[in-house]
């Protein structure tokens, strides 16, 4: 976040573009559970992601004023309770730059939520927190593909998502390993989780301080 509002504009801009990037699709989904179709949600992500780069909106993201995630929902919703006056000053030739989002993929994820009884807010948070945990289990993998082992990742990753109905047992016979060895690979692959978990989180507050609180706030999210 601390890049995203730094003086440097060059650095401020290829910031903020990837924020926008990585972390558009549960803006996506708050829209949607205001009661926007997939159409007009579409429509209204784009403008509020050039809405943020018309008034750089990310320069008031300073340390002061906490959380990324916090301040991107609060963003979101004064866009929406001003959408008509902002779409019409988009659409009048205002400075319009486009960011590069895969919209066409967000009704899809949008769906996998199977719960409709979640507020705005409850949906937004929810989601923000599904990506971050994708986008980390995801650099989890990269980090065994480069190491030569992904085939190890591929076949222990659902004891880091606490999905894995196999054994400790199972998963030794299936990789030709001691029983005891997939248990010291699950325990690094796990502290390598949280040092990715923790490096993630760490981009979108304000201080390192704010992380534990964080995590434990996007766990609850979750499970909620």
């Amino acid at each position: 976040m601390l890049d995203a509002s730094d003086r440097d504009v060059d650095v401020s801009a290829a910031a903020l573009a990837s924020l926008c990037e990585c972390y558009w699709r549960p803006v996506y989904a708050v829209i949607r559970r205001h009661g926007h179709d997939a159409e007009r949600a579409r429509d209204l992500t784009q403008a509020f992601f050039a809405r943020v780069l018309e008034k750089s909106y990310f320069q008031q993201a300073s340390p002061a004023r906490g959380r990324f995630r916090a301040f991107l929902a609060a963003s979101v919703r004064h866009f929406l309770s001003n959408e008509l006056d902002a779409e019409r000053r988009l659409k009048r030739g205002g400075t319009y730059r486009f960011v590069p989002l895969e919209v066409e993929s967000a009704e899809s994820w949008y769906q996998r939520e199977p719960r409709d009884d979640l507020t705005p807010e409850k949906i937004f948070d929810r989601r923000w927190a599904l990506l971050v945990l994708e986008r980390v289990l995801g650099r989890t993998r990269e980090y065994y593909a480069r190491t030569g082992r992904a085939e190890l990742f591929d076949r222990l990753q659902g004891f880091l998502t606490g999905i894995e109905d196999s054994t400790y047992a199972d998963a030794a016979a299936a990789l030709g390993m001691a029983e005891g060895a997939v248990r010291v690979a699950v325990h690094r692959m796990r502290r390598r989780f949280k040092t990715l978990l923790v490096e993630e989180i760490a981009n979108t507050v304000a201080s390192i301080d704010e992380v534990d609180a964080e995590i434990r706030h996007l766990l609850q999210a979750v499970s909620s």
